[in-house]
Formats: C-alpha cells, structure tokens, sequence
C-alpha cells in the first residue's frame, strides 16, 4: 500500500511517531530503537509496512528498507504478530545472528511476549530465512563481532519488566570493568 513516508516527524508516545507529510500526518509505530534514535522536528524517511486485518489497519515505520523486510518476513512466521516482531526488530542484527547460529533460546525468551516453546520453534523458522536471506541479519553500522552479552543480567531486567531493546541499549553503555551480573544489573537500574 504505502512504501515510504518522507516528512518532518513527531514523536509520540514511546514507539509512535507522527509523519507530517505535506500537512497531512500519519501515526506509525516504530521499533523502539529506531523511535530513540529520531527526534522532533527531524526530516527523515521512514519505509513504511502496511498491517491490514478486517479490525484494523496499522502503519509500522522504519529507518532502512532492510529492517522493513526483516518486519515483514517476521510477520509470515506463524505465532509471530506485529508486537513481537517489532521487539524482534529492535534487537541488534548481531545478537539475533548468534541466538540462531548457537541456537541460544534464553536470548529469544527474554523478548517480552516469546515463551520457550515460541522460542525454539522461531529458532528454527529463523535459522531458515537466516540461510535464505543472509543480509536482513547483517550487522548495522559498524562492523565488528559479537559483544559478549550477560544473558543473567539481560534475564535479571527482563524479569523487572524492561523492554529488552531499552535493557540491551542501557547494558551496551556499561563501563566494561564490572565483572559481576549483580554489578551490572545495579548499574543498569541507575541508567534505567
């Protein structure tokens, strides 16, 4: 329906945004990271994936055509809504790429919404789109590999009720000499 929006942007509540296009302004949810990373008043181009259901029509925005299709392909997995595959999106490339190459489920059950069973079994539908379609896994901005990820500490927030886009954010800033998970969940808690 709609493939991109270019307009002055307002953000809205956390996640929505409105797109103020030649007056006319349309209110599209964001992953969460995506939504930090705009401000108010920006010009910006966000690709744009239309969710049509007989109760509802929703826009979803998104700085790159990549996380877009990321989004959309997402969405063809069965169990999948646009709530949890905008969580998905949220994660950085490079985690989501070592959660299916190490078939780590911990990493998926921590995104709010995705249980166990929800978790193994995308393991395995994403591993496939993984094979399929490499470059929606590729890394964003600069290169480098995989950061070393407190999986207790990721869990600890989680369990505090912290999006995990926000918690992974917030655990990326950490001073890199704290050792143990209680010291970086404490250090969390004051970022947060």
């Amino acid at each position: 329906m709609f493939s991109h929006f270019k307009g002055t942007l307002t953000r809205l509540k956390n996640g929505e945004a409105s797109v103020d296009v030649e007056g006319v302004g349309y209110r599209v949810t964001m992953p969460i990271d995506a939504w930090e990373q705009v401000k108010d008043g920006d010009e910006r181009t966000l690709y744009v994936s239309t969710y049509v259901r007989e109760d509802r029509l929703e826009l979803f925005g998104f700085l790159t055509v990549s996380d877009r299709e990321l989004f959309e392909e997402l969405l063809k997995r069965q169990g999948i809504g646009p709530k949890i595959a905008l969580e998905l999106c949220a994660c950085p490339r490079e985690l989501l790429a070592h959660a299916i190459t190490e078939k780590k489920v911990a990493v998926l059950t921590s995104i709010k919404g995705i249980g166990k069973k929800t978790a193994e079994k995308l393991l395995l539908e994403l591993e496939s789109l993984m094979e399929s379609r490499s470059e929606l896994f590729q890394t964003r901005g600069a290169a480098g590999g995989m950061p070393t990820l407190d999986q207790d500490a990721l869990s600890a927030l989680s369990t505090l009720g912290y999006d995990t886009s926000t918690i992974l954010r917030v655990l990326k800033e950490l001073p890199k000499d704290l050792v143990s998970t209680e010291e970086r969940v404490a250090a969390a808690l004051r970022l947060l």
